[in-house]
């Protein structure tokens, strides 16, 4: 009897111990994901961009060399001072950049990517941008931070740069809101409905945007999405105004409205 009560102990450890391996092995499977994604992303920002000098946006972006890699970049977002700092992807679905790169290689950061409903360069009135909250703080984690008034007042605004043109996003809100909300209506083109959807938004955010921060109906908009962990389909969302800068992928526009070279050193 006593034999095999220790074998049955035997086995039953045996197995726990296979299983805590295998636990182990997956965390460290995981992480080493995360420390791989990271380096991908770090090296598309030294490989694509670099500080601009004296020019309407802060860095400019090779999108030539971007979209020889992959046709479905459409931008890159930027925000000094912070994690986020990728290229931006649209596919024809929003399956495929969950759990692919911006070079469709597989992922589980995945992308930042614009919603496939939207139309493509950022023409409707509010176009909805996600990215995963990933457990290390890359991709768009940090969107929950701005729910901190001082955070806000210490990044303000983004960037989103595009081949055709280049924007300053004006953040005016940031709430936690349900993943079914009317916050992810779309609006192809400006009118009543627009005005009310900003207005709601505003009287939403968890900070009080900067003075002159002003509401246009016929402007464009970006709505800035990731999962939050507060409650079950939670979500972070930052929204922000385009404001039209003079460059497009941080070169500047010539007088004819076309795209100048880069400076040679």
């Amino acid at each position: 009897m006593k034999g095999m009560k220790k074998k049955v102990f035997r086995v039953v450890f045996a197995l726990l111990l296979i299983v805590f391996i295998g636990s182990v092995g997956g965390i460290l499977f995981i992480l080493k994901q995360y420390k791989d994604n990271d380096k991908l992303y770090a090296q598309a920002a030294e490989d694509y961009t670099e500080p601009a000098a004296g020019e309407a946006a802060p860095i400019v972006v090779d999108f030539e060399a971007l979209k020889a890699v992959n046709e479905d970049v459409v931008g890159w977002i930027y925000c000094e001072g912070t994690v986020i700092d990728y290229p931006v992807v649209q596919g024809e679905d929003n399956d495929l950049y969950l759990h692919h790169s911006y070079d469709k290689a597989y992922s589980v950061s995945g992308s930042i990517f614009v919603d496939s409903g939207n139309r493509k360069g950022f023409v409707d009135s509010n176009t909805i941008i996600y990215g995963h909250h990933m457990k290390n703080g890359s991709m768009f984690a940090s969107l929950s931070k701005w729910s901190d008034q001082q955070y806000y007042e210490e990044h303000p605004v983004m960037w989103l740069l595009t081949p055709e043109r280049d924007y300053k996003v004006e953040l005016f809100s940031g709430y936690t809101t349900s993943a079914y909300a009317e916050t992810y209506t779309m609006f192809p083109e400006p009118g009543a409905e627009v005005d009310a959807y900003l207005e709601r938004a505003a009287g939403q955010s968890d900070f009080q945007p900067a003075e002159g921060t002003g509401l246009d109906g016929e402007a464009h908009y970006v709505l800035l999405s990731t999962c939050a962990y507060v409650f079950d389909n939670a979500r972070s969302v930052l929204h922000g105004k385009l404001v039209p800068v003079d460059s497009a992928g941080g070169v500047p526009l010539s007088a004819e409205g076309g795209t100048g070279e880069k400076n040679n050193p």
